[in-house]
């Protein structure tokens, strides 16, 4: 999964950013409300962190003008943590509101619901075939034993199950899996697909010629 976050705060940009690549998530950073609002708008994310109080442009125009063509989540983080804030943030088209300080554990838990919930998986955890997914801890067991994979791999695995059906495009899930500065052209797609087989079956993704991956 793919994660931008905007804030301007360099110590906290960056303790966020190490967090989430730590929890497997593809991260991309933007120090000002012109720069996030740009990348929201070029690139597929499948959330978006957003602080309030950014220079340039505040979170809540940001939000306002990303509305307009897309409806990625947005967890909104401020020091403004009175009501009419909260109001305001979530009339604008907010997914989630998180006043600082926080729990960085928090943090990532509503992030994960607001990504469950985008793709229309409510469940924290889903069972294919003998492969069983927990959304929440971030584990794959299979028969009931517990599959070790790195966090790509992980990521790869939650992006097609909740996509579940649908043939997911090798362009779609380089733009969720790799961030902007991983290259595109390479062959580390190809790599974890044949190492997720290994680990859950041969049969557990199915590979749809010149149109992309799926899981059944």
């Amino acid at each position: 999964m793919r994660i931008l976050i905007v804030e301007d705060e360099p110590d906290l940009l960056h303790g966020l950013a190490k967090t989430l690549r730590e929890e497997g998530y593809a991260v991309d950073c933007a120090e000002d409300g012109r720069e996030g609002l740009q990348k929201a708008q070029d690139a597929s994310y499948d959330a978006i962190v957003l602080d309030v109080m950014l220079p340039v442009m505040d979170g809540f125009a940001v939000l306002r003008e990303l509305r307009r063509t897309k409806r990625t989540p947005v967890m909104m983080l401020t020091a403004r943590a009175e009501i009419p804030d909260r109001i305001r943030g979530l009339d604008t088209g907010a997914d989630d509101y998180l006043a600082k300080p926080f729990d960085l554990d928090e943090l990532c838990a509503r992030l994960r619901a607001l990504i469950r919930r985008a793709a229309g998986h409510a469940a924290n955890s889903v069972s294919i075939g003998t492969v069983f997914i927990d959304f929440a801890a971030r584990r794959v067991s299979r028969e009931g034993t517990e599959i070790v994979l790195t966090a790509r791999e992980y990521g790869l695995v939650e992006f097609l199950a909740q996509h579940r059906g649908r043939v997911v495009s090798r362009t779609e899930l380089y733009e969720h899996l790799f961030d902007e500065n991983e290259d595109t052209l390479s062959n580390l797609l190809d790599v974890h697909v044949s190492n997720l087989r290994k680990k859950l079956g041969h049969e557990f993704i199915t590979t749809r010629r010149g149109h992309g991956y799926c899981i059944e």
